[in-house]
């Protein structure tokens, strides 16, 4: 996958004619860092680069440090060049020494061990972890035939984290827990009117306490569930579907896409048509077009279009870059993204490219 990134990402600089050197690096970038607890590594590429997701591009790995990719408080960055590029080389924070129980009281070299989760993370998951939400994409038949909510305690109809709800349906292979959804918009490309996929709104999680005979139809139960989480107000007619692994984020290295990407906002999360920093955002690609969880893509304004009176024509106005998201799901036709930078006011449509 490494690989793959840096091949990308030197097709992109040779490309649009860019060098390391010349561009990646900001103009106010240290010379050295020394790493800070409560540090990302999109806040530390961000003082040295231009495109943090580029970090790639220059750094250079250490043969005589163990995991060179896991970064801790206290290790240092230094900045050198390497054939005339700029690389970055990890300094690990000095080895601690300890006096030894010998007669003599002789220092000696204690070995420094750090958990892997004491590593700084990619990205600043404790901000925006839960916008990472368990929202899916689904195919159009997925609702179908699925249990659904019939009732709450007391015959409520709006329900949530700690209470107890009913579901009926077919539950002749049950399951110890349940993701509770809510059908959403369908989603069709703009430009080919290819339907792409259903958002499943993430609603509540449940666990299965019974189950007990539908008299009024034997192929259904009446399922007891205890809603052990809920994102929002579980209602009536909301669907059970399989619980989903939430592959959340450690493991997200982000890195500009593989190959060209060329798509739009087809919608946010919570139905509305404005975009702010951290919503979570759904587009037309997805991994038949080589998106994968991690990359970065910048957003653009569409250019206004407008009257040149001397020539009297009408001219399209460049698009302008707007912000950034980063790919968090991927699914066959559409992924969805996390909005990391928000430089302008985003809306649905706005177009996605490589950075």
């Amino acid at each position: 996958m490494k690989k793959i990134i840096l091949a990308a990402a030197a097709t992109l600089l040779a490309t649009f004619g860019l060098h390391a050197q010349d561009t990646l690096l900001k103009p106010d970038h240290p010379d050295t860092y020394t790493v800070q607890k409560g540090d990302t590594l999109w806040d530390i590429s961000g003082r040295f680069l231009s495109l943090p997701w580029y970090w790639p591009e220059i750094w250079q790995v250490n043969p005589q440090v163990e995991n060179p990719h896991l970064i801790y408080p206290g290790d240092r960055l230094n900045l050198v060049y390497v054939d005339g590029q700029p690389r970055l080389e990890l300094e690990r924070a000095p080895t601690a020494y300890r006096l030894s129980p010998a007669s003599n009281n002789r220092l000696g070299p204690s070995v420094r061990r750090e958990p892997i989760d004491t590593a700084i993370p990619a990205i600043p998951l404790d901000a925006i972890n839960a916008f990472l939400s368990r929202t899916r994409i689904v195919g159009p038949n997925a609702f179908r035939g699925v249990p659904y909510v019939i009732s709450g305690q007391d015959q409520r109809i709006l329900m949530g984290a700690g209470e107890k709800v009913y579901a009926r349906g077919d539950f002749r292979e049950p399951l110890p827990s349940y993701g509770v959804y809510r059908p959403g918009p369908v989603y069709a490309d703009p430009y080919t009117g290819e339907e792409l996929g259903q958002q499943a709104l993430d609603v509540a999680s449940v666990d299965l306490r019974q189950l007990d005979v539908d008299n009024a139809n034997s192929e259904f139960a009446v399922a007891t569930l205890d809603v052990t989480r809920s994102s929002r107000d579980m209602r009536l007619e909301d669907r059970l579907l399989p619980v989903e692994e939430r592959a959340i984020a450690a493991l997200f290295q982000p890195s500009p896409p593989a190959v060209p990407v060329d798509g739009v906002i087809l919608g946010v999360e919570e139905g509305v048509t404005q975009v702010a920093k951290y919503d979570v955002v759904a587009i037309n690609r997805g991994l038949r077009e080589g998106l994968e969880p991690g990359n970065v893509l910048a957003i653009y304004k569409r250019g206004a279009t407008v009257r040149d009176r001397i020539a009297r024509q009408n001219v399209k106005l460049p698009d302008e870059r707007a912000g950034v998201l980063m790919v968090f799901r991927s699914f066959e036709k559409m992924s969805l993204g996390l909005v990391l930078e928000a430089e302008k006011p985003l809306a649905v449509m706005d177009l996605v490219r490589n950075p």
